[in-house]
């Protein structure tokens, strides 16, 4: 029997020995990163280590401060996703207390604010009848972005609270949002630095395995992450999920590409046809002008002519006036 328990150590350490010597020999392109949204649920549910690390980072904790961490909603990992917008966020209880939620989106839906609150809500709603509001869990809903939410405002690891706006007084600690913003590492504050929130985001953004390898060689979790993506990746399976996935984002795209050129087409004719409404208006104001520079004229003209017609008339009379005088001095003439 201990014969036996001796030659599974040999063989359970023979194949740990070839799967290191494997993965410190991976090199070239990573097929599917942890910005692949299966890729991320396939890690941190396969090993919860990785999801303890990773929460402990995000959350400023040590390690010794997570005592428990339970997925609330595993999924079968292989298993085909008939609905492309299945949810693959993870919802994750710690020390039987917080219920944290965590997202991988890398596709800008225009949608994040109103959808993070609402699965911030479905998290912290989980009094049932009965139970005193005070019972309450706090709830965290953490999502990591290859976008920036705010245009305005970037930030690389941003925290939201319920807060009196007026003198900043936090209304509730249980209530809390976090964005991680894959898109800005080089914005990481030192804090950021100090708990390797940096670096998780380099791991999950990594392109291949070589600067995935120098990334995990800082830290024993960001390592055993580095490994389990090596080994999903090895699965057949996985990588089927990861590529279904990547073609719904594609389809996405190419979906938001042609909305976005609809768009562009509808705004390009809008300006032209705005362009032709002017082009009319001025062409109409260019006719009204000229015709009131016609009527203008035509009254000067009017004016002109009653004035010469005034003077005619009155050189008339003048001449009427002076033939009477001359009729009236030949009768006179006449009569003598």
């Amino acid at each position: 029997m201990k014969q036996n328990e001796k030659n599974l150590q040999t063989q359970c350490s023979t194949a740990v020995s070839s799967f290191d010597e494997t993965f410190q020999n991976a090199s070239g392109e990573i097929p599917y990163n942890m910005t692949n949204d299966y890729m991320f649920r396939a890690v941190l549910q396969s090993n919860h280590n990785v999801l303890r690390g990773l929460i402990c980072s995000l959350l400023h904790l040590a390690e010794s401060e997570v005592k428990t961490v339970e997925i609330t909603n595993p999924i079968i990992l292989g298993d085909t996703v008939k609905d492309k917008e299945f949810r693959l966020d993870i919802n994750v209880v710690m020390n039987n207390c917080v219920l944290i939620n965590l997202e991988m989106q890398i596709a800008n839906k225009l949608n994040r604010e109103n959808r993070s609150i609402m699965y911030l809500c479905r998290s912290y709603d989980q009094i049932h009848r009965g139970q005193d509001y005070r019972e309450a869990r706090p709830a965290v809903h953490i999502g990591f972005l290859d976008y920036t939410l705010f245009d305005g405002y970037p930030e690389f690891y941003a925290a939201y609270k319920l807060i009196n706006v007026k003198n900043q007084q936090i209304y509730s600690n249980d209530f809390t949002l976090y964005v991680v913003d894959l898109s800005r590492i080089d914005l990481a504050t030192d804090e950021d630095r100090r708990y390797h929130i940096h670096d998780w985001a380099s791991l999950f953004k990594a392109a291949t395995w070589e600067e995935l390898k120098m990334i995990a060689s800082k830290d024993d979790d960001l390592k055993e992450a580095a490994q389990t993506i090596f080994r999903m990746s090895a699965d057949e399976v996985i990588r089927k999920r990861c590529r279904d996935r990547e073609e719904y984002y594609q389809d996405l795209r190419n979906y938001e590409r042609a909305i976005a050129e609809k768009e562009e087409k509808i705004e390009r004719d809008r300006k032209e046809h705005e362009e032709d409404l002017r082009n009319y208006e001025r062409a109409i104001a260019e006719k009204e002008e000229k015709i009131e520079r016609d009527r203008k004229e035509h009254e000067e003209d009017l004016r002109n002519y009653e004035k010469k017609l005034s003077e005619y008339e009155r050189d008339r009379k003048e001449q009427a006036e002076e033939m009477a005088q001359l009729r009236a001095e030949i009768e006179r003439l006449k009569g003598k």
